[in-house]
């Protein structure tokens, strides 16, 4: 995603002076989970966004759940409103939650904003502790004021198989107001202690996607249906799949905006990860080589706001709305969170065949080769093709639209929403034709037909990228360094979630080289904020220090790839990269495979660089 800074997670303000409790029932024994149970990834929490009233949560006093002016959710409009009287005060939140036994992974997430009167820099008069049992696992309080929603994470795995009591309690003194506001809790489980698969194969495989998809007149409302086909390559018998509703994260759990129903060729489980994942457990395990389909209705609702999945007045912009196949490997199955500091959205190349019927007054750019045909009286059918994809998404409004071609061949388009001068589109046009030559020549060649690039000065990033569709600001950079994302993401694929690095960082390295920079001496400027930091550290830890994560992934990730070519020399370096994409061409790079290959490029033992540079893995 965009090479500048990400905006706070959401306005409001957060502090810390909730006591969260994670407490066993005093009169519950604590049963041992069994060894050979196995997890069903599974959402504990009830009603974690308020938006159903106070049920199952107990409050005392009552009035903690609210939608009163003052505060603000940071989704939907309800949230939790603890203490902010200014006198001494107590405020009790509780739910009885079950954590599924088998599963390796347990997290307690919530958004806390903490607004407070305290003026003090050194004493925490108003407090808030994360208790399991009388264990306190974390002791935040009015020192750790700021001006958003900070999503807090915290390990509960070791309660897999158990019971437990979640309390969130407020503490507040005699002067001085601090008001905790949650909201959005959950508690998420992954993970599995039955053996995970025989080898370290990424399935499904080779997965197929037919979409057919009628909009409403506005482009903000899309029905229709949906099918996955898919393959099980590995050993270890597929007995269920998962979808990602990924722009779930962009509503509520109760009135999600992206709706699954009618699941055929499997059975449709609960909803987890805070709603971004499906469960589909297929009618028998399917053995290694084996294929099969499920289907689906599908609806999706366009929210308001210029964001890579909201529409801007008129202009739709519709990313990672398509559900998509989660993907298994050697450590189980990826179902992590979506992030807004970042991308989130691990998946492996897939064939899209996509049919999106709409009022003819819009123009719909899309990932791969559109071609439009009459439908009915004053609407037109765009059928999109893509082969060897990650994702799928198109845009949908009253562009204007120019075109052109780049000296290479690749057909490139460029929508604007009004407000885009013409003199910009066609700057914007020249960038996109530039770019995508440039980074064709370092890498390899540019494998899907045509380039859309939709442009609008009112996106909060800077700008996203999709297989062959990319939104941007009109920015030269910006728009150089998301169609450098078509190889890295694009073809070669990581986790985006977990090795952030490996797109990001090589992206903005191509930017550079795209525009001439040879980022001589930009090492010289990296400042660690801890020991903790690293080039390779996940968007779990981003999200935990957003403020850092534009600085080392972006800037001290790319510097390191210059320091990188300084020791191999340009020609080995260019050899490395080219090579290295061939190697990974519509496959997943890993920091490991990476670093290996550097060092079979050199003869200087290049364990000291990786240390030096933080690059672990």
């Amino acid at each position: 995603m965009r090479p500048t800074p990400h905006r706070a997670l959401a306005t409001g303000v957060f502090t810390a002076a909730a006591l969260i409790a994670l407490s066993l029932p005093a009169t519950a024994a604590q049963p041992e989970p069994s060894a050979a149970a196995a997890c069903t990834p599974a959402q504990s929490v009830v009603n974690g966004g308020f938006e159903n009233g106070t049920s199952p949560w107990t409050e005392s006093p009552s009035g903690i759940v609210t939608s009163r002016t003052g505060q603000s959710a940071h989704g939907g409009t309800s949230f939790a409103w603890l203490d902010g009287s200014g006198r001494t005060r107590t405020d009790t939140l509780t739910q009885s939650v079950t954590v599924p036994g088998g599963c390796t992974t347990a997290t307690l997430s919530f958004y806390l904003h903490v607004d407070t009167a305290e003026t003090t820099s050194s004493t925490a008069y108003d407090k808030l502790t994360a208790k399991v049992g009388s264990t306190t696992l974390a002791t935040y309080s009015n020192l750790d004021r700021a001006s958003g929603y900070v999503r807090k994470t915290i390990d509960v795995s070791s309660y897999a198989g158990q019971t437990v009591n979640l309390a969130f309690t407020g503490t507040e003194d005699s002067s001085l107001q601090t008001s905790f506001v949650l909201d959005d809790i959950a508690l998420d489980t992954s993970g599995t202690t039955t053996p995970p698969p025989a080898d370290a194969v990424r399935t499904p495989a080779a997965p197929a996607y037919t979409v057919s998809l009628s909009s409403d007149s506005t482009g903000t409302v899309w029905n229709g249906h949906q099918s996955a086909t898919f393959t099980n390559a590995s050993a270890t018998a597929l007995s269920e799949v998962y979808l990602r509703l990924w722009d779930n994260y962009h509503g509520t759990c109760s009135a999600p905006p992206i709706k699954v129903s009618n699941v055929t060729g499997g059975t449709a489980g609960d909803l987890s990860v805070a709603c971004t994942a499906l469960k589909i457990t297929l009618p028998a395990p399917l053995a290694q080589g084996q294929s099969a389909t499920i289907g689906f209705d599908l609806g999706i609702t366009v929210p308001d706001g210029a964001d890579r999945f909201g529409h801007d007045g008129a202009f739709s912009f519709i990313g990672n709305a398509l559900p998509v196949l989660a993907v298994r490997d050697g450590a189980g199955w990826h179902l992590d969170p979506y992030t807004n500091n970042g991308e989130s959205f691990y998946s492996l190349a897939a064939d899209f065949k996509v049919t999106l019927d709409h009022p003819s007054s819009l123009l719909v750019p899309a990932t791969g080769t559109s071609t439009d045909t009459p439908g009915s009286s004053g609407r037109t059918v765009t059928t999109a093709t893509a082969s060897k994809v990650r994702d799928f998404a198109w845009a949908a409004g009253p562009f204007s639209k120019i075109s052109g071609t780049s000296p290479g061949g690749v057909p490139v388009n460029v929508y604007s929403v009004s407000g885009i001068s013409s003199a910009n589109a066609q700057s914007m046009l020249s960038t996109a034709k530039s770019a995508v030559d440039a980074h064709a020549g370092r890498f390899g060649a540019y494998p899907y037909g045509e380039l859309d690039a939709v442009i609008d000065n009112n996106f909060w990033f800077g700008g996203m990228e999709y297989p062959g569709f990319v939104l941007d600001l009109v920015s030269t950079t910006a728009l150089t360094h998301e169609i450098g994302h078509q190889w890295w993401y694009g073809i070669v694929g990581d986790d985006e979630y977990n090795t952030p690095w490996l797109d990001e960082s090589f992206t903005d390295y191509a930017t550079d080289l795209a525009q001439g920079k040879t980022g001589s001496g930009c090492w010289s400027s990296v400042s660690w904020a801890s020991s903790a930091e690293k080039i390779t550290n996940s968007m779990a830890y981003w999200d935990a220090h957003s403020s850092r994560y534009s600085t080392v992934v972006y800037g001290y990730g790319k510097c390191a790839l210059h320091d990188l070519r300084r020791v191999l020399g340009d020609t080995a370096m260019a050899k490395l990269l080219k090579d290295y994409a061939a190697a990974h061409w519509y496959g997943v790079s890993t920091t490991a495979e990476f670093k290996a290959a550097a060092q079979a490029a050199t003869s200087t033992d290049l364990t000291s660089f990786w240390t030096q540079h933080r690059i672990d893995g």
